[in-house]
């Protein structure tokens, strides 16, 4: 039997076993977790492709899963595109993303905050681009699957989990759920094998939530407020 048989990647990058994990063809950033890294194919969050996070309700750690990569690409504008709260710059500072990095997009309609995300994608500027929807039609979510590709940002989108239940051309898509010390990861969709069992991942919570000085002064100041842009489109 030929070897190219045995080693279908050789043949070509995008090929692999569906016993096994895809290695090639791919470009990623460690997660800096290595439980998740290692069940990732390239071991680590894919860049230039759609990736669903499914969360049961805003706020269960779905931004610190992504402290290490966002740390990692701060270098380059972050991009929060209809953030279900208004972003805390210190916590987005000690997540090692500093403010003059963040930008936040706000849209009055679905479809003007996907457009929004479709051209930051095309304009390949930022590291990181995060978008939350709750509802999203099939069609947006294929072009901007398809304009990501063409990208180097790290594309993630911020769903409910119910949307687990329905196709998605998304790469990667991860259920999050909270736990005791950090939050339960179950993967929903992945280039390799199904995985039943979910992973447990620790998060440390934002030194933040026990400082009193940080308490008192967020009583005594208004919110700081991040880079805003306005999405005004004309349909």
């Amino acid at each position: 039997m030929s070897a190219a048989l045995f080693h279908p990647e050789d043949v070509h990058p995008s090929l692999w076993r569906a016993s096994q994990l895809a290695r090639g063809g791919m470009r990623t950033i460690d997660t800096g977790y290595a439980a998740l890294s290692a069940e990732l194919p390239g071991g680590g969050w894919p860049v230039g492709a759609l990736v669903d996070l499914l969360i049961q309700q805003p706020g269960v750690g779905e931004i610190r899963l992504l402290r290490p990569a966002l740390a990692a690409l701060a270098k380059l504008p972050i991009v929060l595109v209809q953030p279900p709260h208004l972003p805390n710059a210190p916590a987005f500072a000690y997540l090692g993303v500093p403010l003059p990095q963040l930008i936040q997009v706000r849209a009055s309609k679905t479809a003007d905050a996907a457009w929004s995300a479709e051209q930051i994608l095309r304009a390949g500027t930022c590291g990181a681009l995060l978008f939350w929807a709750p509802h999203v039609s099939t069609a947006a979510l294929r072009r901007l699957h398809l304009v990501a590709q063409s990208s180097e940002t790290l594309f993630v989108m911020v769903r409910p989990l119910a949307a687990a239940q329905d196709a998605s051309p998304a790469l990667l898509r991860l259920a999050l759920r909270p736990a005791g010390d950090g939050i339960s990861v179950d993967i929903v969709k992945r280039r390799g094998p199904t995985r039943a069992e979910p992973l447990s991942i620790p998060l440390q919570p934002s030194p933040i939530l026990f400082s009193r000085h940080a308490r008192i002064a967020r009583r005594q100041t208004a919110p700081t407020r991040v880079g805003s842009v306005s999405a005004e489109v004309v349909a």
